[in-house]
C-alpha cells in the first residue's frame, strides 16, 4: 500500500502514552475536514488508544499499517457539525478509590492498560483487559458491578468506561490521573 495518501504526516515515534494521541489531537486541529492524517508511532498501545480518541471525537479511524517496528495509523477528519467529543460523566479520584479499597467494598478495578505496563505495576487485585482486548473480553466483567477503571493517565480509561456503558454496564467509574499519580499499594509480577 505505497500509495495511501495522506494529507498530513505526523511523526509521533518513540513516544509513550498518552503523547501519541496529545499530538495527534493537536494534529487533527490543524486539518481540514475530510483530510486525512498519517500518525506514526511505535508504542503497541497507540493502535487502540487512537482508535478510540478517533471514534470518540467522530473522527473516522481508517485503519493501521505495520512496517517493521512502525505503526501507520491513518484517520480522516470529521467536519466541524459531525465531530462530538464525548467524556464519561462519572469519574472518581485516584485517594477516592483507594479509600473505597481500603474498606474492602466488592469493587473490581479494571487496568486497561498494555500487559506490560500491568506487569509492572499495578493495583493488587485489579483485572488486566488492554484497551484494544476489551471488546472480545466484555464476559470477563459482570454488567452489575461497580467497576473502576484506570490507565496510566486516565484518557485510556475514559474511553473504555464510555465503551462499557454503551455495552450496557451501569456503574462505570473513570479513575483519574491514574497509575501516573497512584500511591497506594501496588503489586509486580516482576522480581
Amino acid at each position: 500500500m505505497e500509495n495511501m495518501k495522506a494529507n498530513l504526516i505526523l511523526d509521533a515515534k518513540g513516544l509513550a502514552c498518552p503523547m501519541p494521541i496529545v499530538k495527534t489531537k493537536k494534529a487533527m486541529n490543524e486539518l481540514e475536514a475530510g483530510h486525512v492524517l498519517e500518525v506514526q508511532a511505535t508504542d503497541k498501545g497507540s493502535k487502540a488508544d487512537i482508535k478510540a480518541w478517533a471514534e470518540s471525537c467522530g473522527h473516522q479511524y481508517l485503519g493501521t499499517l505495520e512496517e517493521g517496528n512502525v505503526l501507520k495509523h491513518y484517520l480522516r477528519k470529521s467536519a466541524s457539525d459531525e465531530k462530538i467529543e464525548r467524556k464519561h460523566p462519572n469519574v472518581m479520584n485516584n485517594e477516592e478509590l483507594e479509600s473505597r479499597l481500603e474498606s474492602n467494598e466488592k469493587i473490581v478495578v479494571l487496568d486497561v492498560r498494555e500487559t506490560a505496563e500491568y506487569a509492572f505495576n499495578h493495583i493488587p487485585n485489579a483485572i488486566s483487559i488492554p484497551l484494544g482486548e476489551l471488546d472480545n473480553r466484555l464476559d470477563e466483567l459482570k454488567k452489575e458491578e461497580d467497576i473502576f477503571v484506570v490507565c496510566r493517565t486516565g484518557n485510556r480509561s475514559d474511553l473504555a468506561a464510555q465503551k462499557l456503558i454503551e455495552k450496557g454496564f451501569t456503574n462505570v467509574v473513570n479513575v483519574v490521573p491514574g497509575m501516573s499519580k497512584w500511591s497506594g499499594k501496588t503489586t509486580s509480577f516482576l522480581k
